[in-house]
């Protein structure tokens, strides 16, 4: 009973980390759009924090967007953040929207492949990908030098877009 509790308020708090999600990625499409006070800075991360309307707290999360480098109109961010209840920790990728959802995002850290995870909505922002970061994954980020996630036009076509992990593993640590 304890973990469907737990999925339960995991499931009722959705709405609140989407809404933070949304805020934080709003305009995501355009590089220095994000929004959301930026507490601090951790290499190539930024912690940034907002109060969502209807939320009694703060809420925080790490992020990065950047480009693809051979095609600068092609961006994604990466959004790390931890569930109200302090105990979930969440991987979030906002993808452009024209992405093939059913081949879903690759990860690769320091050229060995993660896996794949799948698309959960699209919003005018973007599509969204994210999974449960489990401390395996999580020892692999702060140990990496550089992840690529990888989204796909067609189902042949895979675009590598690099993201540097300097500084993943202090910014993580500062995550309230």
């Amino acid at each position: 009973m304890t973990n469907l509790s737990a999925h339960r308020r995991m499931i009722a708090r959705l709405p609140i980390f989407l809404g933070l999600c949304a805020f934080l990625v709003c305009g995501a499409a355009s590089p220095g759009a994000t929004q959301g006070v930026i507490k601090s800075k951790h290499g190539d991360w930024e912690l940034r924090c907002e109060t969502p309307p209807g939320a009694l707290h703060e809420q925080c999360a790490l992020l990065q967007s950047v480009a693809a480098e051979d095609r600068p109109n092609i961006n994604l961010v990466v959004i790390v953040l931890k569930t109200a209840d302090g105990k979930g920790r969440l991987l979030r990728v906002i993808a452009p929207l024209g992405v093939l959802l059913p081949s879903g995002l690759g990860l690769k850290i320091d050229n060995t492949d993660i896996g794949r995870a799948g698309f959960v909505r699209c919003l005018p922002t973007g599509c969204i990908a994210e999974v449960v970061l489990q401390d395996k994954l999580i020892d692999e980020l702060r140990n990496g030098h550089n992840a690529t996630f990888i989204i796909f036009q067609t189902p042949e076509q895979g675009i590598g877009i690099p993201l540097a992990l300097n500084g993943f593993g202090e910014g993580f640590d500062a995550l309230p």
